[in-house]
């Protein structure tokens, strides 16, 4: 009894060393980090990079604040806290800052501004009564000819949910992931009359991913082991209200430059100034069609595409273990129409049953695919159809149906996630008839396809 109970103990604290060391394998936080400076975005670079003016603007920001009302989802009751940061002022200055074409003022708390100087003007008076008047002066405050008015105005929870997951003979993973879409205008004001120079606005998602994996498997009759690992990311709101900010920033020192809003600060025909107005005209032109931060112009899918990926195959048919094998699939897509597309292809194909048989095999498919959101760079996509299978005996005849996500990376380039089911006509793929059941097979598959013709 004695020893059994000191192996229980013993499994428990392996077991423990284990999920720390799974703890630290996957990054998870195990200690205490220290404090950091503050992170850049890739827009604070940009912005650091534009070409400078020949003379700083005087510019004031007297509230640019969140103007949503929005609070944070919460599953368990109301929660006050407000989605979107409270400090988008300060995040503003410290934009206009970086891009070394302003002279940032202090007008958010102006009144305690003005206080101080009352009490340095008091102070001075008290104690330098004998001291000459003007030497008490204090120099005027500078004055903005332009001011920066807007803010957050709206913050879109949910705009895009989704995921992906598979479960085989208890071992299972999944992932999902949420967009969220934060948007914010800013408008350029003339002091001298009142004339509205420049509105911009600029948009950013906030994406939230989930993994998770788990085991649950019965050892014997009366023993179950269970295993369960996850990882979610959530990426911070703060950092994505930044980047939108500098983003607007940066459109509106661009813009002014395009529509001479910003008089003798710019140089006439500067190289520096030609190549960020060629490039933002570009994005602008990217950006025509595109509605939410996961679509893109109609063009990104074209009427063709050709494909690669490695597949992994189980045999489904009358003899015990069967056992996974690796192959392959290339092949040919035209495309009917946005969301129809007709598909044809070789594939590579391998049927095991441990210490029983193994025959290789390759053959075509034809298939119909259908992707269900044509339109945005993550679809999911549904397809079926009838292939063959030749090897050393007679060709064998099967349908197939299956589905899965596509991930466009760029214009010409997407990944696909993908799992398909294979249908046998008869139960004689391996050359015996065995049984009632007539043969199948699942794959698994990883592949690229890539985008012929885009622009």
């Amino acid at each position: 009894m004695r020893v059994y109970t000191y192996t229980r103990i013993f499994f428990c604290a392996a077991l423990l060393c284990i999920i720390q060391a799974c703890s630290s394998l996957f990054g998870l936080p195990s200690n205490p980090e220290k404090s950091t400076m503050g992170e850049n975005t890739s827009y604070t670079t940009e912005l650091k990079n534009l070409p400078l003016p020949k003379e700083k603007i005087v510019i004031g920001v007297y509230k640019f604040r969140d103007q949503t009302g929005q609070y944070k989802p919460s599953e368990n009751g109301n929660n006050w806290s407000t989605a979107v940061p409270q400090g988008t002022t300060t995040i503003l200055i410290k934009a206009l800052e970086d891009s070394r074409w302003f002279i940032p003022i202090e007008r958010e708390n102006i009144a305690n501004l003005l206080n101080e100087r009352q009490i340095i003007r008091s102070t001075r008076q008290e104690y330098l009564k004998e001291a000459d008047k003007n030497s008490q002066a204090l120099p005027p405050l500078l004055y903005a000819g332009i001011l920066l008015e807007g803010g957050v105005i709206s913050y879109d929870s949910n705009i895009m949910t989704g995921g992906l997951g598979a479960r085989y003979f208890g071992i299972g993973a999944s992932t999902q992931y949420r967009q969220d879409r934060i948007t914010i205008y800013l408008r350029a004001v003339s002091t001298l009359n009142g004339e509205i120079l420049k509105t911009v606005y600029t948009s950013k998602t906030i994406l939230s991913t989930s993994v998770n994996g788990s085991f649950f498997r019965y050892i014997d009759t009366e023993r179950l082991l269970e295993a369960e690992v996850g990882l979610t990311q959530n990426e911070p709101v703060q950092l994505a209200v930044t980047e939108a900010i500098e983003k607007a920033v940066k459109s509106l020192i661009v813009e002014g430059i395009r529509d001479k809003i910003w008089g003798k600060s710019v140089e006439d025909n500067g190289a520096g100034y030609q190549a960020v107005l060629k490039e933002y005209n570009e994005e602008q032109n990217d950006n025509e069609n595109r509605v939410i931060g996961n679509k893109f112009p109609n063009n990104y899918r074209q009427k063709f595409s050709v494909f690669g990926q490695v597949e992994a195959q189980k045999i489904k048919d009358d003899y015990v273990n069967p056992k996974m094998n690796i192959g392959g699939k290339v092949g040919f897509k035209y495309f009917l129409n946005p969301n129809f597309n007709i598909e044809v292809n070789g594939n590579y194909f391998t049927l095991e049953n441990e210490n029983i048989i193994k025959r290789n095999y390759y053959g075509p498919e034809l298939n119909l695919e259908y992707l269900i959101l044509p339109k945005y760079k993550l679809s999911p996509f549904i397809y079926g159809g009838a292939g063959a299978l030749y090897s050393e005996v007679k060709p064998q005849y099967k349908g197939q149906f299956g589905g899965g996500l596509e991930y466009v990376i760029d214009k010409n380039m997407a990944i696909r996630v993908s799992s398909q089911y294979d249908l046998g006509f008869k139960d004689d793929w391996e050359g015996m008839v065995n049984g009632k059941r007539k043969d199948q097979a699942i794959r698994f598959a990883l592949g690229i396809n890539f985008y012929i013709g885009n622009k």
